[in-house]
């Protein structure tokens, strides 16, 4: 066990200093699992060994990493690097074709790590790794499916440092003043839009616009109206193109997206604003008063596009984007995140992966200031979140039934981040869902 610490270093680690690898908080304090750290530390001792990690990771969330990776080192007396790259993609397929690949690679799309997996780059996690997250990650066989590979057997990636899309913000105080409750299900959500208009207010704000990337965020609406209308089963189809994007389903799913922002009476500025409205610009109608509209659908980092005197949890909150109480398919939450993989296996390396599973590698990350880590682990104190948006949103996703990785994520680039983008925007501007849809088929089939 190695957490003997100078009285030195104990003043250093005080300080929260990250950099140069000094722990941020002193193992015995705060609201951290330390026992189980502790027990870890007992039982692995890599002296001597070095573990490498590649990863997107920069600015905050490098030096958030490398906090984490401290007590990883602390407790085994590896030394540990960790190295971010903006172009973490091509650098990892160049490095691992060319034999010198990271122990560890961070991974923001599950295809790229499949991929790998199917060439032979990655090392499998094990049958061991995979039940324990399907034991111990909410929703769990969901993470394991995300860490599964199609084309390759075997559980090849943990998934770790997750966000939450499936939110839908508004202003806590517009809501009471109007009388307004948070709807608990899809039929409620749809009944709450209609009594805004009834009332004489426009419920929603929809913007598309994002330069080079339009269209995205009505990509994430038409994700999550498909975890809300079909089994997720379909869903995996749908990703994988087993099922046509012509499938009435898909078409259903894009016409319930067309339900909220082609009626002009929902939307700010009208339907016809939705496609050149920038997404980054389009919640602030929430903020004016009166309000121009009453919620935002949106992802959990819309808030660094509020305005700039609005503080989260007391002039803006949010809720969980509900699931149809008539369909009966619990729960579920679209998001996206990062996966852990061994691109170059040793016996710390696999240490590592261990220390993973501990609830103080997620605890360490949750508690930072400047970060929006959250994470599905059952076993993490939901009060080491260091703010109660992030332990609302972490909640959200241990209430999950269901997680589903953001699915133009997913698909081949020209479809998930080319025609599908583009046929969201012809779809807001007045094409049919069907057209849309056979549009989107058209460009996969050209790909085959």
């Amino acid at each position: 066990m190695r957490l003997g610490i100078s009285t030195a270093a104990v003043a250093l680690l005080a300080t929260g200093a990250v950099a140069d690898g000094h722990l941020i908080v002193t193992p015995g304090e705060g609201v951290f699992d330390w026992d189980s750290y502790e027990e870890f530390a007992a039982a692995h001792d890599y002296t001597g060994q070095t573990l490498t990690m590649a990863s997107p990771w920069l600015g905050p969330d490098a030096v958030a990493a490398e906090a984490v990776l401290a007590y990883f080192a602390a407790a085994t007396g590896a030394s540990v690097t960790q190295a971010g790259s903006d172009s973490f993609e091509q650098q990892i397929l160049i490095d691992t074709a060319a034999g010198s690949p990271p122990n560890v690679a961070v991974f923001p799309q599950p295809g790229l790590a499949c991929d790998l997996a199917a060439r032979g780059f990655l090392s499998p996690l094990g049958d061991e790794t995979a039940a324990w997250m399907a034991e111990n990650y909410a929703a769990g066989p969901s993470w394991v499916a995300l860490g599964s590979c199609d084309k390759v057997e075997g559980f090849y990636s943990f998934a770790y440092s997750v966000n939450v899309k499936s939110l839908v913000w508004y202003v806590p105080e517009d809501f009471e003043e109007a009388g307004y409750e948070i709807p608990e299900s899809m039929e409620e959500l749809k009944a709450l839009t209609d009594q805004i208009v009834a009332d004489g207010g426009t419920p929603w704000c929809i913007g598309l616009g994002s330069g080079g990337a339009t269209g995205w965020p009505a990509t994430d609406w038409v994700e999550d109206m498909m975890l809300r209308t079909q089994p997720p089963e379909v869903y995996d189809q749908w990703v994988k193109n087993e099922i046509p994007f012509t499938d009435p389903r898909i078409v259903a799913a894009i016409e319930e997206f067309g339900h909220f922002a082609l009626n002009d009476d929902y939307v700010a500025g009208g339907a016809s604003a939705v496609a050149s409205t920038d997404f980054r610009d389009s919640p602030d109608g929430m903020f004016s008063s009166p309000p121009q509209c009453y919620m935002h659908r949106q992802a959990s980092f819309i808030p660094a596009f509020f305005p700039e005197d609005v503080v989260v949890g007391e002039d803006a909150d949010f809720f969980y984007l509900p699931s149809y109480e008539a369909a009966d398919l619990g729960k579920p939450v679209l998001g996206a995140g990062t996966l852990m993989a061994i691109t170059d296996d040793s016996e710390v390396t696999r240490g590592f992966i261990e220390f993973l599973k501990l609830p103080l590698a997620h605890e360490i990350w949750m508690s930072i200031e400047t970060q929006a880590f959250l994470t599905p682990h059952l076993g993490a104190n939901l009060e080491a979140y260091h703010n109660d948006t992030l332990r609302g949103q972490g909640e959200i996703l241990r209430n999950a039934t269901t997680f589903r990785f953001d699915g133009s994520d997913l698909m081949p680039g020209g479809v998930g981040a080319g025609t599908f983008w583009t046929g969201m925007v012809d779809y807001a501007s007045g094409k049919s869902a069907q057209e849309v849809a056979s549009d989107i088929q058209d460009s996969w089939d050209s790909l085959k």
